[in-house]
């Protein structure tokens, strides 16, 4: 362009009018001078009013965009801008999720509430409504008659029951020990016999006014029990001891050196008894069978207790 035009925003424009030129670059022509108003008022005009029902509204023009210029930024100045730093995070703090009360402080301030609470004054009532209230009481409490002979039954019945129930026991007390009582004997026996080797036995028969006296005495090979005279000194011991021998051993190896010719033999149940002077001696499946004392013992009574071993 040459120095009479000037172009700004893409538009030129004449240098001396100002006014926007064409493309040939000839300035535009100017609008119509305007007229007077007086000359404007003196014709008659018609009304230039416009039904609006036949006029579409027209579009009013958008403003052209203003162009956006974008500048590209410096590296030199990125190298001197603050850096962006993250905000650190937030703390909570008790105002955030309310006050904490441990449980102690809880349980404590609620009995500090209900110790402060108002108290209900107590009504009290009269007296005679009191005492018929436990009249009242004590009938709704007592049992009736048939309550009473039942529970007196029922004690009564649960009575007789521990009565004969402990009566049966000290009964089978008393037996079994009177019955350990009398065979403890017989128990003695079998012990010693066991220690000693012997199949010896205690005998069924013993003559009356006579009782075992002390232990069973007993060593390897033989078995010993003394019997004594309830009313007095007199007493005899049974002795059961292994032996070889047979009858006629036993006369001559052991009733002819205590009793020489002074003796009785007698046959009881298979058995040959040699009697002598209230003592005795018989053999029996192995087993030398002797008794010896001062006790008064008759040839019956020493008959049977040799049986009854």
């Amino acid at each position: 362009m040459s120095q009479q035009t000037v172009t700004i925003n893409g538009v030129v424009y004449d240098a001396h009018t100002g006014l926007p030129v064409n493309q040939a670059n000839q300035p535009v022509t100017p609008a119509k001078k305007a007229q007077p108003s007086q000359t404007v008022h003196q014709r008659v005009q018609k009304s230039q009013t416009l039904s609006r029902r036949h006029v579409q509204a027209t579009p009013s023009p958008q403003a052209a965009p203003t162009p956006r210029v974008t500048a590209q930024r410096s590296p030199m100045v990125a190298k001197f801008a603050p850096k962006q730093q993250a905000a650190p995070p937030k703390r909570r703090t008790i105002s955030d999720i309310g006050p904490v009360v441990h449980p102690v402080m809880h349980k404590v301030h609620k009995q500090h509430a209900a110790a402060s609470a108002p108290v209900q004054p107590a009504v009290l009532k009269p007296s005679q409504v009191i005492k018929q209230q436990a009249i009242a009481e004590a009938l709704e409490k007592a049992p009736t008659k048939q309550q009473a002979e039942r529970d007196h039954a029922k004690r009564s019945g649960r009575l007789r029951k521990l009565v004969s129930v402990g009566s049966v026991s000290l009964a089978l007390i008393l037996l079994g020990g009177y019955f350990t009582y009398l065979n403890m004997p017989n128990l003695s026996v079998r012990v010693a016999a066991a220690q000693a080797g012997v199949d010896a036995s205690y005998p069924e028969y013993r003559p009356d006014g006579y009782s075992l006296s002390g232990s069973v005495a007993y060593n390897q090979g033989w078995v010993s029990m003394k019997f004594a005279s309830n009313s007095g000194p007199q007493n005899f011991t049974v002795k059961q001891s292994k032996s070889s021998w047979d009858s006629s051993a036993v006369l001559d190896n052991y009733v002819k050196e205590k009793a020489g010719d002074n003796y009785i033999p007698y046959n009881e149940r298979g058995l040959t008894i040699y009697i002598y002077s209230s003592n005795a001696a018989w053999i029996n499946d192995g087993i030398l069978y002797t008794i010896e004392g001062d006790a008064p013992l008759s040839s019956d009574q020493i008959r049977r207790i040799a049986t009854s071993l």
